[in-house]
């Protein structure tokens, strides 16, 4: 991350997979209203793990993006063998995408195992993943009080929800409304993953009073004065919540869509 490829590529992945279990939950439903069971991954009738290959191949990159291709060393460790500080985000970012390539892993191997606890525990090493993204983007080191910050902080909501319905499907496998609010929470990370990529790396949208600066080898928005950075994330406020609602009426649509053809 730290560019805006490296916050639209992954949130696009978000998108595509919240957008992926949408479709499957809402069709599943519409299909067995009365028997509807909840499941965390969907296969595809060709490749049974696509999904889940897909997160690990795309987790893969990731890591190797920041701790291999992305420093200018190619290596993400400083000459005496130390984490440089500007390479402290690098180790984070790649820790949120190995908890996702060990959560799609042993997905796999569940499925193939099948024990008699296989959906339960698939569903918490999915929270296990969503609880390292939010614990490391809470304790992010970079700078939470200025605008990337504040896009940060508001990131932790989506998480948060994915956290805990993801938690709830333990128990609640047999619950339509916590499986569509769980896949619209990851579909509504990646839509937000991919407006902060645009939003901070486009210089043209930047809000008015502030720049981009080069900083310890990544670009951050800086502000002109304490007013004119509180002007900006106010906007990122005023973003997210026209954003959620946009986001809250199209799946209201598509469910009555579902329900349609469930009559």
């Amino acid at each position: 991350m730290g560019t805006l490829v490296g916050h639209v590529a992954p949130g696009f992945g978000f998108f595509i997979i919240g957008l992926w279990h949408l479709f499957n939950h809402i069709k599943l439903h519409a299909l067995h209203p009365k028997k509807y069971t909840s499941s965390p991954w969907f296969p595809t009738s060709r490749i049974r793990y696509l999904e889940l290959y897909l997160i690990m191949v795309g987790c893969s990159m990731s890591i190797s993006m920041e701790l291999f291709i992305g420093p200018e060393r190619h290596q993400p460790l400083g000459p005496d063998g130390t984490i440089p500080s500007n390479h402290l985000h690098n180790f984070e970012h790649s820790n949120i995408s190995l908890t996702f390539f060990v959560y799609a892993l042993f997905s796999i191997l569940l499925d193939k195992l099948d024990p008699p606890a296989r959906y339960g525990l698939t569903n918490l090493l999915g929270a296990a993943a969503f609880g390292q993204q939010l614990l490391l983007f809470h304790l992010h080191s970079a700078d939470h009080m200025g605008v990337e910050g504040q896009y940060h902080w508001l990131l932790q909501i989506a998480i948060f929800v994915s956290l805990v319905t993801t938690l709830l499907g333990i128990n609640h496998p047999n619950s339509f409304l916590n499986s569509f609010v769980r896949c619209t929470s990851i579909l509504f990370q990646g839509v937000w993953l991919m407006a902060m990529g645009f939003m901070l790396w486009t210089p043209t949208l930047i809000p008015k009073g502030c720049f981009m600066n080069l900083e310890e080898g990544h670009q951050v928005v800086r502000c002109h004065g304490e007013e004119t950075l509180e002007r900006a994330k106010s906007l990122v406020t005023i973003q997210f919540s026209w954003m959620m609602s946009r986001h809250k009426r199209r799946p209201i649509r598509v469910t009555y869509a579902a329900m349609d053809i469930e009559r």
